[in-house]
């Protein structure tokens, strides 16, 4: 496939109707400043207010912005990995549209990927605007990640990167239903930089990433790449067993020949609770697997497309 564009830009957006001009702006007028071979694609991922009217606004006026509209909304990842999958340049830019990410340092994470990188990254210096126990999380999830996958993962880095065309095909080829894009571009391997920022406080509306969000894709970081809470729920399992073993043998010895019965609803009551609990949060972890496994075997696809403006002349040529 020959590639048309110098640099493709794409856009995961939901509700971002008030935040959408400025950043049009301001990646038009970065990418703009690279390179005249350039496009803006914009994946509307089931936005209920006005957003798409205004993508659709941007795609008339400017032949080289285009737009996915998905059939509802799939979600961040979805959005993305459907952005990536239109995407016709040598190098892919990925961008929220909150205006937390600036726009400009897409002008620097290019001059680095001229230098040879395969992936540039951006990564976070400050995170202005959220709260203590969202930076607090952050920190620990990504550490306690770092350790438990066989590959390296960039600390306080996002979505916002820019990567090769390279990385763009390897990316386009994983197939698994659970998407957690930043895992998988570490996961290959290939030569990277990263870019360091100040994050912003976003100037309109609210995240969509909730905190039950961020913990689903928090889950699926660890369940898609390392088997490390199965072990741990085996290791758990037969630390346990040997403990109820001590406590059996204890709990004869100390009536056949101390004489003494071990009695006591109250620790029974919570013996019982105990043990209930870990094999609830053992058969959770296993379950987490066991629906990963369901979601590939039933091979739906990804997201429904309702509109475009992006053609499969324009995309295989």
């Amino acid at each position: 496939m020959m590639l048309k564009n110098d640099i493709s830009v794409v856009v995961p957006v939901y509700n971002e109707y008030e935040n959408l001009p400025e950043l049009y702006k301001r990646v038009k007028n970065t990418v703009s400043s690279i390179t005249d071979k350039y496009q803006i694609i914009f994946v509307n991922d089931g936005s209920n207010d006005d957003s798409l009217s205004r993508i659709l606004s941007f795609a008339e006026n400017n032949p080289k912005v285009f737009y996915l509209d998905l059939s509802r909304n799939f979600g961040h990842q979805i959005a993305v990995t459907a952005g990536l999958e239109y995407c016709n340049a040598d190098c892919t830019v990925i961008i929220d549209s909150d205006l937390q990410d600036p726009p400009e340092l897409i002008f620097e994470l290019y001059s680095k990927y001229r230098e040879g990188f395969d992936v540039v990254y951006a990564k976070r210096k400050k995170r202005e605007g959220d709260t203590f126990i969202k930076k607090f999380t952050a920190k620990l999830y990504y550490r306690l990640l770092k350790r438990w996958v066989s590959f390296e993962i960039p600390l306080d880095a996002g979505d916002y990167r820019l990567i090769s065309n390279k990385v763009v095909s390897a990316v386009n080829q994983m197939p698994e239903q659970n998407k957690f894009l930043r895992a998988q571009i570490a996961w290959l391997g290939l030569k990277q930089a990263y870019v360091l920022f100040d994050r912003e406080i976003r100037k309109h509306g609210k995240s969509g990433y909730s905190y039950g969000k961020m913990f689903r894709l928090a889950f699926d970081g660890i369940t898609g790449f390392s088997d490390k809470p199965l072990l741990l729920v085996s290791r758990l399992g037969f630390v346990i067993s040997i403990f109820s073993f001590l406590v059996i043998i204890y709990a004869i010895f100390a009536h056949y020949i101390f004489k003494q019965t071990i009695t006591g609803w109250t620790s029974l009551i919570i013996s019982a609770m105990f043990m209930g609990g870990i094999q609830l949060l053992s058969i959770g972890i296993i379950g987490e697997y066991i629906s990963r496994i369901n979601k590939n075997v039933q091979k739906r696809p990804l997201y429904i497309l309702k509109d475009t403006n992006i053609n499969d002349t324009y995309i295989n040529s």
